[in-house]
């Protein structure tokens, strides 16, 4: 009967209750360690909780860190390009939502995991255990023995959900959907989405327009009402010591009543230049076409199109679309003279691999320009964009 039922006298409530918590801590494992601490290095982790996470993976995926990391990080840098190892917009959203862990699979070849993934454990165990031709799969094995003999023949059901979570939802949903569908917070040079505003089943992950856009952030949520799970385990290992030098998006600041623009000033408002444009949009944009009734009578039905293309730099308008809103633009060009100025501040970012002074040059102009235009929503955008420092100092100014 034990080989049936089991050593559990358990009822259904009982396994999923075990298939939750288990996979729970499989997604935790991913975005905290194997993501945010190995791939991106937002944050240090304790090496006896890194180890526990390190030890979970191969216990319940058989994910090599190396592997994992290496493979994540050439994504970043070659995102939606023939090199990405997983881009629905190249390979199609099928493709990548079902052969999910196939496609990591391929791309796992010695020169991506050179290239990419320094860094990463290379201890005893690393070597011998966890990355070791003969025992990396042991780790499911014995999840599967443990499965079983907790659930009886039941526990093939249960090991199989957790050997098909991690390739479903991360390999296949984040990887795939999330650069398909959903909203973007910010206009990252890539396709990345934010699936929904609670990161809860995925641990985080599904805010990944946030995390494309600050990669080095710990934590992945950015507006209000978005919810991060995974930063809330971050700030709980913080608080237990087992978590140190935790970043957060781009090191920046902002301070009240500071109007002086210099190097530094410039510098940091192109650190945080999508968070700038994201602003820019909703603060300037926006708010110009809510204040304007002709202009949303004029959109009607395209309202939503008509800020969703706003929202986005001209590059990315294909020829219709151009003509659709230099058509718009004809009708209403206090609109235009705005929509032209953010144009002109979004080239201002492409001056920060040059001098600073010659970014802040210009960076000061354009505030300038904005002041002088003669709109106060505009004139206070500017006025944010002056607050901007690179390190606590105290209130100048001008």
């Amino acid at each position: 009967m034990t080989l049936v039922t089991g050593l559990l006298q358990w009822q259904w409530w009982h396994a999923v209750l075990y298939v939750a918590l288990l996979t729970h801590l499989t997604i935790i494992s991913v975005t905290v360690y194997l993501h945010r601490h190995s791939a991106h290095r937002a944050l240090d982790l304790h090496p006896a909780l890194a180890h526990f996470f390190r030890f979970w993976l191969w216990l319940t995926t058989a994910l090599k860190t190396k592997e994992w990391t290496a493979i994540h990080r050439r994504h970043h840098a070659t995102c939606e390009t023939a090199d990405d190892p997983h881009s629905p917009q190249i390979l199609g959203l099928r493709k990548v939502l079902w052969q999910g862990a196939e496609l990591y699979q391929a791309a796992a070849d010695d020169a991506t995991v050179t290239r990419y993934g320094n860094g990463t454990p290379d201890d005893w165990l690393e070597r011998n255990v966890y990355s070791h031709t003969v025992f990396n799969y042991a780790g499911i094995a014995l999840m599967a023995v443990i499965d079983i003999a907790l659930f009886g023949a039941f526990g093939l059901s249960i090991w199989a959900i957790q050997m098909l979570w991690i390739p479903f939802w991360a390999a296949g949903v984040i990887n795939g959907v999330a650069h398909f569908w959903g909203y973007r917070n910010f206009e990252s040079p890539d396709a990345a989405r934010n699936l929904v505003p609670w990161g809860i089943v995925i641990g985080g992950e599904e805010l990944h327009n946030n995390h494309h856009t600050y990669p080095n952030s710990a934590k992945l949520s950015s507006r209000w009402y978005e919810f991060d799970l995974g930063w809330a385990y971050i700030r709980l290992f913080q608080a237990l010591g087992l978590a140190s030098k935790v970043r957060q998006g781009p090191l920046v600041f902002r301070h009240d009543g500071k109007s002086l623009i210099d190097a530094d000033t410039a510098v940091a408002a192109a650190n945080d230049r999508f968070r700038v444009m994201a602003l820019f949009h909703r603060r300037v944009l926006r708010q110009a076409i809510r204040d304007d009734r002709k202009i949303r009578l004029s959109a009607g039905q395209h309202y939503r199109r008509l800020t969703a293309w706003l929202a986005q730099s001209q590059e990315q308008w294909d020829e219709s679309r151009r003509q659709w809103m230099q058509e718009f633009f004809d009708k209403h060009p206090e609109l235009h003279r705005l929509h032209s100025l953010k144009e002109e501040l979004n080239a201002i970012w492409a001056l920060r691999t040059r001098s600073r002074d010659e970014l802040a040059a210009a960076f000061k102009a354009w505030c300038e320009k904005a002041e002088a235009a003669g709109s106060e929503t505009l004139a206070e955008f500017a006025a944010m964009l002056r607050q901007y420092t690179l390190k606590p100092v105290a209130v100048t100014h001008s």
